[in-house]
């Protein structure tokens, strides 16, 4: 039986993953690794966390005897690497706190499959899920392809980038058998609501102003998560050694724009008059650094290993939001007094 550790697995991106290796792969043993900080909730895990090939693990990657201690005891075959802190607010307000985990964290699982594989890297696979805001920002022609030249432009991107060099650098020194890919903007189920999507999908609900940075004309390229999971799906068991793959959704929106389909199909769904959520739209003050245009080219993904996205945005987003809607309960758990401060910090005083 094949042994996968998959990090971050109690997260937004993560938690789709583990659901479809522990369902698809009834081969394989999941572990879950994950420190259950504040984006990590094992509630997006209940229909499969009594499975048994799935086991729940509860550490921190930057603690680097306890990944070699897990190394060592359950000799993993294979890693599947999404733990990470992936704000780009938060990275401005607490950048070491990135450094710390996505860059430390990162070469603490690197050393612990260097030395747990030493002298039997065949069939062992370290693949590292990154994002699309390492090649900075593109403008209004042209897409990221794998081969962009790295621009990072945030705290967030900036660690994030770094670790991809350090996993490339593992590949071409210890011959760790890697593969890395990046993704565009995810959206759907069980994503924290700190970010745009779910976090506007909840403020329409209780008619609070939804906050947009600048005049909202910042462009984004949207992969419905379930597709990312495929993908990776794809990608760990059919990707090239030291190859790189670029995930998009081929859904390119400006945030002002995504903003008013949302709030059609929140209208819709809420039974509301049309036209009654936009006129929550509040704009605030820019983000510092805030990349203009992201777009993602997914053409070598798509020709080599045979990946396209299942839907477009249009059918996407009401998924997404008639999942909002139907769980209420697990959006009002998360929805605590510490996430209410963040949510002033961050926006309120703004």
């Amino acid at each position: 039986m094949k042994k996968i550790l998959i990090t971050g697995g109690a997260g937004f991106i993560g938690s789709h993953v583990v659901r479809l290796f522990v369902n698809t792969y009834p081969e394989y043993h999941i572990y879950n690794l994950d420190a259950l900080t504040y984006a990590g909730n094992l509630e997006n895990l209940k229909d499969i966390e009594t499975k048994s090939n799935y086991t729940f693990l509860k550490g921190d990657i930057t603690d680097a005897d306890l990944m070699n201690q897990f190394f060592a005891e359950y000799q993993f075959d294979g890693v599947i690497h999404l733990a990470a802190e992936s704000h780009v607010d938060r990275s401005i307000s607490d950048p070491l706190a990135f450094i710390k985990t996505n860059i430390m964290g990162t070469v603490n699982l690197l050393n612990a499959a260097k030395d747990a594989w030493k002298g039997q890297m065949e069939g062992k696979r370290f693949y590292h899920i990154s994002t699309d805001e390492v090649y900075g920002s593109l403008g209004k022609e042209g897409l990221f392809t794998e081969t962009t030249a790295y621009d990072p432009r945030s705290p967030y991107s900036s660690s994030k980038a770094s670790s991809d060099h350090l996993v490339r650098a593992y590949y071409h020194t210890y011959g760790l058998p890697v593969v890395i890919s990046n993704c565009s903007n995810n959206y759907g189920p069980n994503q924290f609501p700190e970010k745009l999507i779910p976090l506007s999908i909840n403020n329409i609900k209780n008619k609070k102003p939804i906050p947009i940075y600048g005049k909202g004309e910042n462009i984004r390229d949207w992969l419905f998560v379930i597709d990312h999971a495929r993908a990776i799906d794809v990608i760990y068991h059919q990707g090239g050694l030291g190859e790189t793959y670029n995930i998009g959704g081929i859904n390119e929106w400006t945030n002002i724009d995504l903003i008013h389909k949302l709030c059609e199909v929140m209208d819709d769904k809420l039974g509301r008059e049309k036209g009654e959520s936009a006129k929550l739209i509040t704009f605030v003050k820019d983000r510092a650094g805030h990349d203009m245009r992201y777009a993602i080219d997914s053409s070598k993904l798509m020709k080599e290993l045979g990946w396209e996205p299942s839907l477009q945005f249009e059918e996407g987003i009401v998924k997404t939001v008639e999942w909002y809607l139907d769980n209420e309960e697990w959006l009002n758990n998360i929805l605590s007094g510490d996430y209410e401060k963040y949510y002033q910090d961050q926006y309120e005083k703004r």
